[in-house]
């Protein structure tokens, strides 16, 4: 189990590594946009499967967030990660709450369930 718990922060620092590493200036576009999705998804309380549904609702969460910050990490350069990973070491046992971000991540959500609702009952209609 403890070896379950370090596995958890380590992907938690990576995560916050990979955060940092979007603002970067260094980092291609193409790269941040999909660092911005992964974060995005990893703490987001909105999942694509929801946690309720026996054993596929935590499968998303343990190979989506993995395998996107797998792939990230590989786009960015690696001295950019290295800083990341520094910064994020030293971010890591302070508590904070940024509700704004929080705020646009369930906002974006929330706008494409909307639009999914709005597609789905146009198809409905037909």
């Amino acid at each position: 189990m403890q070896g379950i718990k370090r596995q958890l922060r380590q992907l938690k620092k990576e995560t916050l590594a990979v955060y940092l590493a979007c603002k970067d200036a260094r980092v291609p576009w193409y790269a941040k946009i999909l660092a911005a999705a992964v974060v995005a998804y990893a703490f987001s309380p909105i999942d694509l499967i929801p946690d309720f549904i026996p054993v596929i609702g935590y499968l998303d969460d343990l190979l989506i967030v993995p395998l996107g910050i797998w792939l990230v990490v590989k786009l960015i350069p690696p001295a950019v990660m290295t800083e990341c990973r520094e910064k994020a070491a030293t971010m890591s046992g302070k508590k904070s709450r940024n509700w704004v971000a929080a705020g646009i991540v369930i906002v974006i959500w929330l706008l494409l369930g909307g639009y999914a609702i709005a597609l789905i009952s146009r198809n409905w209609n037909r």
